[in-house]
């Protein structure tokens, strides 16, 4: 059977016909030059000497309390006339359990249709007075003209009070849903990520919980109604308003549109603490066909908003691997070894619980070499005090992006918010530039040894694990990996038990059986495919045809419109679209036609002289099936994984290696479904692709013809 993992990475091009283009305009300004006078140049010798740090006058942030709960932050900015409302709700986060992400499902929901209201007809009216309105689980977002503040408020406060919550909007949103979550498996982040967060803080804490397609499918309209009705009340919210609003007038409209609002109790919330990680720990997802690992090394901290020590201790991890592009991590890992693009670090404060997080993007030649690195930079900076040049250029690269946040009206709101929401000093931010400016060395010194702890770590690895996971096994203290999958579900790795004699060609032979056998397989001399899919809203189609072996032709459209085609007569071939056609003799693109003209690729890797290495390299789930897994590796080197069904021996899943946008590396999945008999041979009648595009793309055939004519004009490259 041919492979389709070629074609179907071809639709990135239909799908950039049908997405929207935008064009950005661009000014050329020009800039006077001026020419000083000679001046005397040798004050510039040296640095400047710092200044003593000062307190900031940050401007003060109104507030006032409305009679039902409901606190109403209020910031000046005369500068535009535009005024903004951020509504957001105060508890914490929730357990999902078994609905995970209901919750933004309700935030999305609450901004699809009111009691009076489509969810067009919300947008129309926000479009028409040139306002954006957003809604989210944790409130509601608007911001518009000053002029427009009335109308703005009349549909926010619609959206708040009376959301309808359309089940046709519901169904879409679980479908858009469950159409992400199926691309996790190819995101190594997404994947490191999830696993990152089952380890630190635990499936029954809500920073844990990870989304799957069961959740989604779980989830109810009624669940949601009532997270909105429990949670959305006024003494559960602050409101910030900041623009061009004075604060009498901002009290004028804070009781016209909400004093009404009803005010209700709010449950507490209960979960587990996290627990702190003893020894470390070293977790892989597998990523098969990955030339890069994702690597995480973290764990939970204790470190709350406002705590006496976070500006120390920040100012401690940007050294280390912080925003600053002379962060140790980026300097060993980056500019010493050159194993990566970047390497950074954050220490995260949380009400809940915070976390330490280091990590890069890696080759897998080095993938346990840079583990190593981080370890030792992380221990390094725990024993010895760093040098005083280091620690001022962090302080000063602080004070910068400190200065520059304050040039947002939102930052100042932020900051207000903050000052209420975890009782802080009512100087607390007008302070920070004198309590970083203080930091010593024997500080971060301090905040390593209490923050910094590479000997009590989970080290979290996503890529590929036959490539990598067994030189990681000596950073684990018992020397056991733990592996997960794409969910941050812990996985049995105990080898299943293999039929005697079973081998990698074995399982092709049973799967060119299963098809349809040999001599069938052998008579058949030309086979034309068709299949179509709804991309974003409209029909794409492809035809394929091969004959003898050496002869291939793929035709792909849109709406009638013909926008990729190749040719292969052969001895060369040709690709091109809309009008334009590019003969080839030689190269990638020669091979990859070459490849496809063969009927049925498999039996190649059974012939005594076949370019193709095939290694059985385990028993693995896809999708809730046992398969085969087989590594096919080329004399190129570049390898390919298939997997084969244990129970049907057919062909379920192929997953390869390309250069996707600006060369990086980009794992394509094809998973092959609704097997059919086409004259005595199976065919899959439906193939999802992942991994080529922001979304799958399921194609499904709509014809397959076995030993037809096909003109020859079909093979012509010019």
């Amino acid at each position: 059977m041919k492979k389709y993992s070629i074609y179907l990475l071809f639709m990135g091009v239909l799908f950039m016909q049908c997405s929207k283009k935008t064009t950005d305009s661009m000014v050329d300004k020009g800039t006077e030059v001026v020419k000083d006078a000679p001046v005397d140049i040798a004050w510039r010798s040296g640095a400047p000497t710092p200044g003593e740090a000062r307190a900031i006058q940050l401007g003060k942030a109104n507030s006032f309390d409305l009679s039902n709960g409901l606190k109403v932050i209020v910031v000046e900015n005369h500068k535009i006339p535009r005024v903004s409302y951020q509504l957001s709700l105060n508890n914490d986060q929730i357990l999902e359990k078994d609905q995970v992400g209901f919750v933004s499902v309700a935030g999305s929901l609450m901004g699809t249709g009111t009691k009076t209201k489509s969810k067009a007809d919300i947008d129309a009216a926000v479009d028409f007075i040139g306002a954006s309105l957003n809604t989210s689980g944790s409130g509601v977002f608007a911001s518009g003209l000053k002029k427009h503040s009335e109308n703005l408020l009349e549909i926010m406060t619609d959206v708040l009070y009376n959301p309808s919550f359309p089940e046709v909007e519901f169904k879409k949103i679980k479908t858009q849903t469950i159409s992400g979550l199926s691309q996790t498996s190819s995101n190594a982040d997404a994947m490191a990520g999830n696993v990152v967060a089952v380890l630190n803080y635990g499936k029954n804490h809500p920073y844990g919980e990870i989304q799957t397609e069961d959740d989604v499918n779980n989830m109810t309209l009624e669940n949601i109604k009532s997270y909105y009705s429990t949670y959305f009340k006024p003494n559960n919210a602050y409101l910030v308003i900041v623009g061009d609003v004075t604060p009498a007038e901002a009290k004028v409209d804070a009781e016209k549109y909400f004093s009404s609002w009803k005010s209700g109790e709010i449950p507490g919330t209960n979960y587990d603490a996290p627990s702190d990680t003893k020894g470390t720990n070293v977790a892989f997802a597998n990523k098969d066909g990955a030339v890069q690992s994702v690597i995480r090394v973290t764990y939970p901290v204790d470190l709350k908003p406002g705590a006496s020590d976070l500006v120390k201790a920040r100012v401690m991890n940007n050294i280390l691997g912080g925003g600053v592009f002379s962060g140790r991590l980026m300097q060993n890992l980056r500019e010493d070894k050159a194993y990566t693009y970047g390497s950074r670090s954050s220490l995260s404060a949380n009400s809940l619980i915070g976390n330490f997080n280091a990590g890069a993007s890696v080759r897998n030649a080095v993938t346990d070499s840079s583990v190593h690195e981080i370890l030792f930079e992380m221990d390094r900076l725990a024993k010895e005090a760093v040098s005083a040049d280091d620690l001022q250029l962090v302080k000063n690269s602080m004070a910068g992006s400190f200065a520059r946040s304050l040039e947002s009206p939102q930052t100042i709101a932020r900051f207000a918010r903050n000052t209420y929401k975890f009782n802080l000093p009512a100087d607390y931010y007008e302070t920070y530039l004198q309590r970083l400016d203080v930091v010593s060395i024997a500080d971060v010194l301090e905040m390593a040894k209490k923050y910094i702890r590479p000997e009590n770590a989970n080290i979290v690895v996503a890529g590929s694990k036959d490539e990598v996971s067994a030189n990681l096994a000596r950073f684990d203290s018992d020397g056991v990996i733990d592996f997960y999958d794409a969910f941050g579900k812990k996985l049995d790795i105990q080898e299943a038990a293999m039929p005697a004699g079973l081998d990698a060609k074995t399982i092709v032979s049973d799967y060119l059986d299963a098809i349809g056998g040999l001599d069938k397989i052998n008579s058949v001399k030309s086979i034309v495919s068709k299949f179509s899919a709804d991309l974003m809203g409209q029909k794409a189609s492809m035809e394929t045809g091969q004959k003898d072996n050496k002869m291939f032709y793929l035709e792909m459209s849109m709406a009638g419109n013909m926008m990729m085609e190749q040719r292969f007569d052969g001895t060369q071939g040709s690709m091109g679209g809309m009008g334009q056609s590019q003969v080839v003799t030689e190269g990638p693109e020669f091979d990859a036609m070459k490849e496809q003209a063969i009927l049925f690729g498999q039996l190649a890797y059974l012939n005594a002289t076949s370019p193709y290495k095939i290694d059985l390299k385990g028993i693995e789930d896809v999708n809730g099936e046992k398969a085969y897994k087989l590594q096919i590796t080329k004399a190129s080197g570049d390898k390919s994984y298939e997997y084969y069904s244990v129970k049907s021996n057919l062909l379920i899943r192929s997953m390869s290696t390309q250069d996707g946008p600006g060369g990086q590396p980009q794992t394509i999945t094809n998973e092959y479904a609704d097997f059919k008999d086409v004259n005595g041979i199976t065919f899959p009648h439906s193939i999802t692709t992942i991994g080529a595009m922001p979304f799958p793309l399921v194609m499904k055939a709509d014809s397959f013809s076995i030993n037809g004519e096909i003109p020859a004009a079909k093979f012509k490259t010019n």
